[in-house]
């Protein structure tokens, strides 16, 4: 694997290393010792997937408080995405800040997401699948959300919207992305 800084402080690009034959190609896609090796301390408990079927369709901004905080690795097993790792560390250098990538079934590309930070993501085609595995369980009283255009942010995302949750689409603005859910609100909306 290739391990490439963001301009998020411990977010990592990860882009595999396949072997390729007549039969197609073999990659890793987690290993603890290669992750070791790049300084990053990342034991999963949970994998996770999602699926949407529109091209356009928005996921995000999502993160656990502490001390449910999670890191996660995400990457797109089928179809295209555009994802988006945005640091709400305060005391981070680099607060604030964002790193998008494409993430493919093609390109086998992964994008690593220390604790502290949200993730979210577009479609850039229809029938788009994802997986990530974080180093936290779902505990629903700790999920947050940052808005998707919160101009704090300036999150460039490249497609108009064809869908989101409202629940997405009404997190709050910066100042008030830590405060707890209201009762019955699921991530999973």
């Amino acid at each position: 694997m290739h391990f490439t800084k963001t301009g998020v402080l411990g977010a990592m690009v990860i882009d595999p290393a396949p072997h390729a034959d007549t039969r197609g190609r073999f990659m890793r896609a987690w290993c603890l010792r290669e992750f070791a090796d790049q300084g990053i301390v990342f034991n999963p408990v949970q994998a996770n997937m999602g699926f949407s079927t529109k091209r356009g369709t928005l996921r995000g901004m999502h993160f656990q408080a502490p001390p449910a905080s999670e890191a996660k690795l995400v990457r797109c097993t089928r179809g295209t995405m555009f994802e988006v790792v945005l640091d709400l560390r305060p005391d981070s250098p680099t607060y604030r800040a964002w790193h998008g990538v494409e993430l493919s079934s093609d390109n086998g590309r992964m994008l690593y997401f220390p604790e502290g930070c949200a993730h979210g993501y577009q479609t850039l085609e229809a029938d788009t699948e994802m997986l990530y595995m974080t180093s936290a369980f779902y505990a629903p009283a700790a999920i947050r959300g940052a808005r998707f255009d919160d101009p704090a942010f300036g999150i460039a995302w490249p497609l108009a919207l064809s869908d989101i949750s409202e629940q997405d689409r009404n997190w709050p603005l910066t100042e008030r992305c830590f405060d707890p859910l209201p009762a019955k609100q699921s991530l999973m909306a």
